[in-house]
């Protein structure tokens, strides 16, 4: 049985949580709104 997929992926999900918990999630869209509104010259 292959291990390595399921350790990625356990992994991604740690990482995630770890994001989640620690307030990322909103900095992230914060950033992600400003660079599209940069990007099609509204912002």
């Amino acid at each position: 049985m292959r291990k390595i997929p399921f350790i990625v992926i356990s992994l991604f999900v740690l990482l995630w949580l770890a994001g989640v918990l620690t307030g990322e999630v909103q900095g992230v869209l914060e950033k992600a709104v400003s660079i599209c509104l940069d990007c099609i010259g509204i912002g």
